[in-house]
């Protein structure tokens, strides 16, 4: 099984980005201890600040692996090009949020992804990525 996670924009500055939202962690120590927990299952993490670069590697990746765990930001709540991308390609997608985006200012209440995704996982820090990968094993076997 394949799994790649996507996060989107100032995702690569977890660690030291507002650590009272999202933690003290650094999204590379993390994808380590994943790596680990999930050992079966050949995870691939990308990055980016760019909207064009998530699309290219969306659909590079999703006609070929079995889904993708995906943190798209502020690109969440702005972005129709994501949800055209991943309503185009094969691939489940599960739609994850560090925070609950829910509890924060009104404008991240709403995701133009979310209804493209299998599913959506807010507000669980980064064990939300934990929970995509385990939502995206039970989606899987039930192919």
């Amino acid at each position: 099984m394949s799994i790649l996670i996507i996060n989107g924009p100032n995702l690569n500055l977890l660690g030291k980005r507002e650590p009272t939202i999202y933690g003290s962690d650094t999204f590379e120590d993390y994808f380590q201890k994943i790596q680990e927990e999930f050992g079966q299952i050949d995870l691939e993490y990308f990055q980016s600040n760019h909207e064009g670069e998530i699309i290219d590697k969306l659909h590079e990746k999703g006609f070929n692996i079995d889904g993708i765990v995906l943190n798209a930001g502020a690109y969440t709540h702005t972005s129709l090009a994501i949800a055209d991308a991943i309503a185009a390609i094969k691939s489940p997608v599960v739609e994850v949020h560090i925070s609950n985006v829910f509890k924060r200012e009104q404008f991240r209440h709403h995701s133009f992804i979310s209804s493209v995704c299998v599913g959506s996982i807010s507000g669980f820090g980064l064990d939300s990525y934990r929970l995509g990968i385990e939502a995206l094993i039970r989606v899987n076997k039930k192919i």
